[in-house]
């Protein structure tokens, strides 16, 4: 129970459903003030508080779990390291992969417990022949399937989803919270990354990092202005480059390779981001793998982004090799692409590299 209101709309759900729930609330950092305040987080002690009261009015048994240091080592250190490396990472997958669904999901079997309840959008379905496949949510809208595209089928085994086979609104979930006596029902949804207190992701590294200045060049390799840090900067992005000059066509300019090994920052036109394959490693298969061959499946590439047709094919047994029907822009190594058979989870990937359509002049 993160103190919002899904989880805890969940846990009721679950309760009125006849299971024995226990709320269980992570502390997840070594120092709770460090994170975000205002009831706009999950990691507050102002959080901690909300999901007992919460749990109080159930009328569950609460308990708040510390896994502070395993955060920090599996989700925190990850995160720093891949922004070190040029890479651009998912925190909230990770953390799904690492703490919810293994370090929490353990320690609950250990325990006693069947499986780990939370308050995300998706749906698990079980198969006639006992196997499990996890499904987008009934409502597109809501739809978090994509944070979970790493659970694999024994973690498939041991969780709930109470919220994401009903076709209902999130104003609705807090009108369900508001009769249920739940004091989260107008609490506002938590957006940003949790463990970074303020939302500036730059000065987090930085402090972390330190200063590491370098070049940001064009395409040709010719210097356009300069940067503290490159992991300052992720594929794609447009504002905060500071070149001070405008290009030749006098057209905006976008982020279009990060390399620590020199320091620089390489920019160049939107059409230079368009991507036609790509690389990726460490799958992971939500329920049964999928058949040998290229297949074709749609493509998520980012938490709240569109579907896009590819075609996919496991190669050598470990590496993912994706092609696009048509080329997409933004896709940078670090982040997972998820595959999906029409509602169904294939699976995930880490993207590790990635080929860009050919240009003409280029």
């Amino acid at each position: 129970m993160s103190g919002g209101v899904d989880s805890a709309v969940a846990a009721a759900r679950a309760a009125e459903a006849g299971h024995d729930v226990t709320g269980v609330h992570l502390a997840l950092s070594e120092n709770p003030k460090s994170f975000r305040t205002g009831a706009r987080g999950c990691c507050t002690i102002e959080d901690s508080h909300d999901a007992r009261r919460a749990a109080d009015v159930i009328g569950i048994p609460f308990y708040v779990w510390d896994l502070a240091e395993r955060f920090r080592e599996d989700v925190v250190d990850d995160f720093i390291a891949e922004y070190e490396a040029g890479r651009t990472p998912n925190p909230c997958l990770r953390c799904n992969e690492k703490i919810k669904f293994a370090a929490l999901l353990d320690k609950a079997l250990a325990l006693g417990f069947d499986a780990v309840c939370t308050g995300h959008y998706a749906t698990v379905v079980l198969r006639e022949d006992g196997t499990r496949e996890l499904h987008r949510a009934s409502d597109m809208a809501k739809d978090q399937s994509y944070v979970l595209g790493v659970l694999d089928d024994r973690q498939l085994a041991h969780a709930m989803f109470p919220l994401g086979d009903t076709l209902t609104t999130k104003a609705e979930i807090r009108e369900e919270a508001a009769r249920r006596g739940l004091f989260v029902a107008k609490k506002p949804d938590s957006h940003d990354i949790c463990f970074i207190a303020d939302g500036d992701t730059q000065g987090f590294l930085a402090k972390r990092l330190g200063t590491a200045p370098g070049d940001i060049v064009d395409e040709s390799g010719a210097v356009l202005g300069s940067h503290e840090g490159a992991y300052g900067f992720t594929i794609g992005q447009r504002k905060g480059l500071r070149i001070g000059h405008p290009a030749p066509d006098g057209k905006p300019r976008y982020v279009l390779d990060i390399s620590p090994v020199d320091n620089t920052v390489t920019v160049g036109p939107a059409d230079a981001l368009d991507v036609t394959a790509l690389t990726a490693i460490r799958p992971r298969w939500c329920g049964r793998p999928p058949t040998a061959g290229p297949a074709t499946y749609t493509a998520q590439l980012r938490a709240h982004g569109g579907e896009t047709e590819v075609t996919a094919e496991l190669v050598d047994g470990t590496d993912l090799r994706v092609a696009f029907t048509e080329p997409v822009r933004g896709v940078a190594p670090g982040q997972a692409i998820v595959l999906y058979d029409g509602s169904r989870v294939v699976g995930s990937a880490t993207i590790a590299t990635t080929e860009r359509r050919v240009r003409a002049g280029a």
